[in-house]
């Protein structure tokens, strides 16, 4: 533990804050997450790049606003201000109790303290239960959260199941810190977690959604997805990933559960929360398979399956259609896309996920049948060779449109433009060539023959 380093990457404007509340006869201490990971950074250049930083103080939160030039009330009632300096909110909250959690979310009541020693005993983990005094160069670590950084070990302050009786989150929480920490879980705290699960069926959609993102984010996600898995919260909130725990995958080439595969493929891509969705849910479908359909429909009932999941977990429209799009498009039939036509037409239905949907195949094929690589990269080029000669996307890339039929073919406006130009663009998708104005005019006059 280097205090030096600490003290080295704290900041001026936090120090001139602790300051300006020292002069005016109060405490203040560095707390939470930014002191659990300056700990952890091995020098105080990496440790610096933080810009969450959190305060304790004894004032009360109209001292702290009488101290300051400009100050935000984000969390007044909670004793929570946001104090502006250089263009930074500096979060200041004062020292605080709490009675108890209803709701499995907020306190009922929260009273103010003196002491930080009681502030930090209702914080989640001992890792998150440290504070800093910067003017005194203190740490004040009454829970050795400290020491359990050292030992990997994420433990519950006090009592594991009244703390997670008191947010139904720390249990997922805990799961990301297993994850974005590399700890493992303190015997007594894993086992309270899944007795906690009553108070985690409490937890928001939204809530659970912004743990997952930030699980995503880290280098081996599959280690929160695993402690998700064994203490039941999955069963709760994504009963469809936990039917894959048991399931012995169609794949020939795996060998157990298709759970370790979507672990593998998960780990396997880039740190891109959606991408990493779709990689956790690409295979989600095979349990629903029945014994009469085709393996390759696994895809396409793992998209709706996927629709579901990002839906009830509260994901944006843009990012659930990118999950499914993503999972309904990860089984590439390379036989199929030998000829450049099929190729564009499939290059029109992933449309702007085919970066993504790269990574993800690579991800599959390199656990799956890594001798079909040699086929992706393949593809990858023909696709960016036609990227290249130029695209035709949709009719709005046709060298004509509606307008231009309405004018030259005397048609009036009604839905037959857009048969037309849908007709105009396979056409175009077959020969490329024919994307011109005088080509496409002559084609649309026989369509409008044909029709006739």
């Amino acid at each position: 533990m280097d205090l030096q380093a600490l003290k080295d990457a704290v900041p001026s404007d936090v120090l001139k804050l602790c300051q300006t509340l020292q002069r005016a006869g109060h405490r203040s201490w560095v707390v939470g997450g930014c002191v659990r990971d300056l700990l952890l950074a091995s020098d105080a250049a990496s440790a610096s790049i933080r810009n969450d930083w959190d305060i304790a103080t004894d004032a009360l939160p109209e001292q702290v606003q009488k101290l300051f030039r400009k100050v935000i009330p984000t969390g007044i009632k909670h004793g929570t201000v946001t104090v502006m300096l250089g263009g930074v909110g500096y979060e200041v909250t004062t020292l605080r109790g709490e009675t108890t959690y209803s709701d499995g979310r907020r306190p009922d009541e929260v009273y103010f303290v003196d002491d930080i020693r009681a502030d930090l005993a209702r914080r989640d983990f001992t890792v998150n239960a440290i504070a800093y005094d910067p003017l005194e160069e203190q740490l004040i670590d009454p829970f050795g959260g400290a020491q359990d950084l050292q030992h990997k070990l994420l433990r519950a302050v006090g009592v594991a199941k009244e703390r997670f009786d008191e947010d139904g989150l720390r249990i997922l929480r805990g799961a990301r810190f297993v994850a974005s920490l590399g700890m493992e879980l303190e015997e007594s705290t894993a086992a309270a977690m899944r007795p906690s699960l009553p108070t985690y069926r409490k937890v928001s959609p939204e809530r659970i959604r912004d743990e997952w993102m930030k699980t995503l984010k880290t280098t081996k996600p599959s280690r929160g997805f695993q402690v998700m898995l064994d203490h039941g919260m999955l069963e709760v909130s994504v009963p469809e990933l936990f039917s894959c725990a048991d399931f012995a995958s169609g794949h020939a080439e795996l060998d157990g559960p298709i759970w370790q595969h979507l672990m593998q493929v998960l780990d396997a891509c880039p740190p891109d929360p959606v991408l990493r969705t779709a990689a956790l849910l690409h295979d989600v479908g095979e349990p629903r398979l029945q014994p009469t359909d085709d393996a390759r429909q696994h895809a396409e009932l793992g998209a709706q399956i996927a629709d579901g999941v990002c839906a009830r977990l509260r994901f944006s429209n843009a990012e659930r259609e990118r999950v499914v799009a993503l999972v309904r498009n990860h089984v590439i039939d390379f036989q199929a896309l030998r000829d450049a036509a099929s190729l564009r037409r499939w290059m029109r239905r992933v449309d702007d996920c085919m970066p993504q949907l790269w990574e993800l195949v690579r991800a599959d094929l390199s656990a799956t049948a890594p001798e079909r690589l040699s086929l992706l990269h393949g593809l990858i080029y023909r696709t960016e060779q036609i990227l290249q000669s130029g695209m035709v996307w949709s009719t709005r890339d046709l060298a004509i449109g509606g307008k231009d039929l309405m004018q030259e073919l005397g048609l009036p406006p009604s839905k037959q433009l857009g048969v037309i130009l849908e007709a105009l663009l396979e056409r175009v998708t077959d020969e490329p060539g024919l994307n011109q104005r005088d080509k496409l005019l002559e084609l649309a006059r026989g369509l409008v023959t044909d029709a006739g």
